[in-house]
């Protein structure tokens, strides 16, 4: 799919004569990509940008186009592939019909309009440039299109993702990707030479919605009864390493089966597969799994389309930059604005939902890859869409900065004083394994009316808390992911109940993710509380001190003390059990 750069050098440094060996290039080419957009990523992160560009600035410094160090195109290629199918499976592992359905009424609409302006627009510069129409279609849908690492990103750093215009912002990109979806499944057909006619353009379109929903169809009822099945059986052996390798065998087998069996996209089968299993119990588990290997390998992905970068065209790209920056930078965020506002929403989500999707990102470079593959989009087009990216990008969170300047200085009219209440948090209490300890605790808390949440790695166990209405997730609390799922960054205290897991990494993520929880752990000797303690534990209850405690407590009371007596002797033995700890 990935049609990047010339293959003609092998890594190596063009100061040197001496080719690598045969089995280098992949070393060489993974090595020197990663090692490049780990400083350069830095580098972006201290400057306050988004690591993205770093990426892409990453690829230009290993690419064909500058002196030093250049990567075998080719071995970034297939990467890149893998990248791609690791991103969509991790779309469709998030998609959740509700989510759209709840933000529907703006989303579905809003997102329609300002594709279709944003298209528009980008035949308009495609004309005005040189470029033909059915270009000036592909740059358009790929400018279109916002990221998704770019916008949940800069939502949660300005603490907008759970507000209700986060919601519509992350609803409205949902509605982004299946539309892309969409298109890379219509792009082959339409860019294919095989329909040359309006009656063969419609024949072709029609094979393809056939084998597009038999392939939806087939991996929707089949694998929603046998996917889940398997990861049960695999769950089982409670081996870690298994369960990533069925997550990310599941997502490759389909996507290639997809394209293989149905003729359609690798994407669109990674996407499926993901919504298969983002639908089962194991969502959050596979999430926790696979998307550190997708992260991975979406690095690479920025970095082999920064290396399409050729920085001696940029004068010459100049004015199509700049126009592609003018829809990107003002013409989406006014056409989103000006539609929110025109649904009736307050004029702060219209703000925050404009300003978040001025950037383009993956998406719209898979897009314009296929479309160069197949011939849609001449050469200079990704040169500007890439150097656009770059700059988007960058200057994103830096936009996004001057919401609460506008919201204050332009306020609602017809919003309440002061906003909407905060929400209460619907399981204020996350407990962590489900043992005879566990047990006991949440059912004293739901006997006390206080809700919870259970993480626990056994997955009969989570099944029947289910049927009995408690929350069950199924996944090691020591993943964020997990963690998120779970709601630790609203909930008031988390309990580490569980046996034979140590409890410091589950109380360190979870103290990254939420600094003012409070955390209780529960440890089986008094050697391993001081680690809990040292991870950010705020209690530390030890098995040893408290069987001490109670074996005392019965002996004193036979032995006539008192219970004000009693009383004393425990608090004091605790005192000093913690100042040991």
């Amino acid at each position: 799919m990935f049609a990047l750069v010339s293959t003609a050098r092998a890594p190596y440094l063009r100061t040197s004569a001496r080719r690598m060996p045969h089995e280098l290039p992949l070393v060489f080419t993974i090595t020197g990509g990663l090692v490049a957009a780990l400083f350069a990523g830095l580098g972006a992160q201290r400057l306050g940008i988004s690591p993205i560009v770093g990426y892409l600035l990453a690829g230009v410094a290993i690419g064909p186009f500058t002196p030093g160090f250049v990567a075998d195109s080719h071995i970034a290629e297939q990467l890149a592939e893998l990248g791609v199918v690791l991103l969509m499976f991790g779309v469709g592992l998030h998609f959740h019909a509700r989510d759209l359905l709840a933000v529907r009424a703006v989303a579905i609409p809003g997102a329609a309009v300002q594709i279709a302006v944003a298209t528009a627009l980008g035949v308009v510069v495609a004309v005005a440039f040189g470029w033909s129409i059915a270009a000036g279609l592909v740059f358009g849908v790929a400018i279109s299109v916002a990221s998704t690492v770019v916008l949940t990103r800069v939502l949660s750093d300005n603490d907008a993702l759970h507000t209700p215009a986060g919601h519509v912002a992350v609803g409205w990109l949902i509605v982004e990707d299946l539309f892309t979806v969409v298109v890379l499944v219509l792009m082959p057909v339409l860019g294919s030479g095989e329909a040359q006619s309006v009656g063969g353009v419609l024949w072709a379109l029609v094979v393809a919605v056939v084998k597009l929903a038999a392939l939806v169809v087939f991996t929707i009822v089949v694998g929603r009864r046998a996917l889940p099945w398997f990861l049960g059986r695999v769950a089982r052996t409670r081996s870690r390493e298994l369960f990533t390798l069925t997550v990310l065998a599941i997502a490759l087998g389909i996507a290639v089966g997809s394209m293989v069996l149905f003729g359609a996209s690798m994407a669109l089968g990674a996407f499926l597969a993901g919504m298969v299993v983002g639908q089962s119990e194991f969502s959050t588990s596979a999430a926790s799994e696979a998307l550190p290997m997708r992260d991975a390998f979406a690095v690479l992905f920025f970095v082999s389309v920064g290396m399409l970068l050729d920085p001696g065209e940029l004068a010459m790209n100049a004015l199509p930059i700049l126009a592609t920056l003018a829809i990107v930078l003002i013409a989406k965020p006014v056409a989103a604005f000006v539609v929110v506002r025109a649904l009736r929403r307050p004029r702060r989500t219209a703000l925050t939902v404009g300003l978040a999707l001025a950037q383009i990102g993956e998406f719209s470079f898979i897009v314009a890859v296929l479309g160069g593959e197949l011939g849609l989009l001449p050469p200079n087009a990704m040169q500007v869409l890439v150097a656009t990216s770059i700059l988007t990008i960058a200057l994103n969170p830096l936009i996004f900065r001057v919401l609460p300047w506008l919201a204050a200085r332009w306020p609602d009219t017809d919003a309440a004083p002061g906003g909407p209440p905060p929400e209460p948090a619907e399981h204020p209490v996350i407990v962590v394994g489900y043992g005879p300890v566990g047990e006991t605790l949440v059912h004293l808390l739901r006997e006390n009316g206080v809700a919870a949440t259970v993480l626990e790695l056994n997955v009969e166990t989570v099944r029947a808390l289910r049927e009995q209405g408690v929350r069950a997730i199924y996944g090691d609390a020591a993943q964020k992911e997990v963690l998120e799922q779970a709601g630790v960054r609203t909930a008031r205290a988390l309990v580490f109940a569980a046996v034979g897991t140590p409890a410091d990494a589950v109380i360190r993520a979870a103290r990254d993710l939420s600094p003012d929880l409070r955390v209780i752990a529960r440890a089986p000797y008094l050697s391993e509380a001081s680690a809990a303690r040292a991870a950010g534990a705020d209690v530390v209850v030890t098995a040893e001190a408290e069987v001490a405690l109670a074996m005392a407590e019965v002996l004193l009371d036979r032995l006539g003390a008192t219970r004000e007596q009693l009383d004393r002797t425990r608090d004091r033995v605790r005192e000093e059990l913690a100042q040991r700890i």
